[in-house]
């Protein structure tokens, strides 16, 4: 898939936003409304009235990226709607992206260095 990687840090908005705003009026969104900075290279995802479509904008130190996605059936996972912004790991952004219930998804095991007996 192309789009964010593994280590992004990832802000939701949980109102819905009219989506008919392109990258630079969502960017604008974010600092005005959220408190946020669009050019930091955090993840926002946006979502739509109608829980079948998100948005994600990001900078990546050249360009501001703006991802969008429809679902064929089914809807998104949202959290509950209210003002302001909730933070997702990255694994859970994959789950919401993927349709996936993100809630269900915890954080991930860090690799051992093998122990030699001695």
């Amino acid at each position: 898939m192309i789009g964010p990687g593994v280590g992004a840090r990832v802000m939701v908005a949980t109102r819905p936003v009219d989506f008919r705003k392109g990258p630079d009026a969502l960017a604008a969104l974010v600092g005005a409304d959220y408190g946020g900075d669009p050019y930091s290279g955090v993840i926002y995802v946006f979502r739509a009235k109608r829980s079948d479509r998100i948005k994600l904008v990001w900078w990546d130190g050249t360009g501001l990226y703006l991802m969008a996605k429809r679902l064929e059936s089914g809807g998104f996972k949202w959290p509950a709607i209210q003002d302001g912004v909730m933070r997702l790991t990255a694994a859970q952004l994959g789950a919401l992206l993927e349709g996936l219930d993100w809630r269900r998804v915890h954080g991930g095991r860090r690799p051992l260095a093998p122990q030699i007996a001695g």
